[in-house]
């Protein structure tokens, strides 16, 4: 952990004598309306699934769901800060715990009454967001992008998660990150960014070290998470992660998989 800590310090210092570009100002998120989900399908989630694959924001309060709580009171004060509200979650390498982050914290976020929370699985190569929700296979990003087809047919609210819309990967692409840095997919965020201001919009993306994804989409999000895992994720790697992350905007690091200190 204190390797982790110390590893990001550095890259901040790296990274603050070569600012990125500000971000767009936008309007500061109101209170959205009431949701009614007449065009979007509604599929039940069954709560043994969420409990077995560990989406603790869905299963009632405790630690774990605290803990989440806390990620999400920091994430909203930097994003209200700076007028943000579009969030990638990635991690240095595969299998750190990214998907799972990004599913409890858009989970936490949508359980705020003033926003709506839209989570899109962009892991155009290995999407897996409907498959840890247990979400029925189909359409998703992937048809948007290469088939045209309209983004309102391939949404999903999953039923018992108000205020959170969940925009599937569809079918798996070998060339997702060509698909990621395309115009009709930066037209797609520009348009999610800015028709509903009290929307916060969250991508999982790509682990960095593993494909040019999410280096390829960062320009497109106003900040990025990082997922290490504990034990795992070495200090070299982490700091290439926040290094290539240079065009946008790194909040900070979830420690996963953390064991509590003797």
């Amino acid at each position: 952990m204190e390797r982790i800590k110390q590893a990001l310090d550095k890259a901040r210092q790296e990274r603050a004598s070569h600012p990125a570009t500000p971000a767009v100002e936008m309007a500061r998120p109101t209170s959205p309306q009431e949701v009614q989900y007449t065009r979007t399908r509604t599929v039940k989630v069954p709560r043994n699934v969420l409990r077995e694959n560990r989406i603790v924001t869905g299963i009632g309060e405790g630690p774990f769901s605290d803990a989440y709580k806390i990620l999400r009171t920091q994430v909203l004060q930097r994003l209200r800060e700076n007028d943000w509200n579009v969030l990638a979650i990635t991690s240095p390498g595969a299998a750190e715990g990214k998907t799972l982050t990004a599913i409890n914290l858009a989970a936490s976020l949508a359980m705020e009454v003033d926003y709506t929370v839209l989570l899109v699985d962009a892991n155009l190569r290995h999407p897996s967001i409907h498959e840890q929700l247990h979400l029925p296979p189909g359409k998703g990003l992937s048809e948007y992008l290469l088939d045209d087809e309209p983004v309102e047919n391939l949404l999903i609210h999953p039923e018992g998660f108000d205020h959170l819309t969940i925009l599937p990967g569809g079918r798996p692409l070998m060339n997702s990150s060509e698909m990621l840095n395309s115009p009709k997919m930066s037209r797609l965020v520009e348009e999610m960014k800015q028709r509903y201001p009290s929307r916060i919009v969250i991508f999982d993306l790509p682990p960095v070290l593993d494909a040019a994804d999410a280096l390829a989409f960062s320009p497109y999000v106003d900040a990025a998470l990082l997922v290490v895992e504990e034990g795992k994720t070495g200090r070299q790697d982490l700091e290439r992660a926040v290094e290539l992350l240079g065009s946008t905007n790194v909040l900070g690091t979830v420690l996963n998989k953390s064991q509590p200190a003797n």
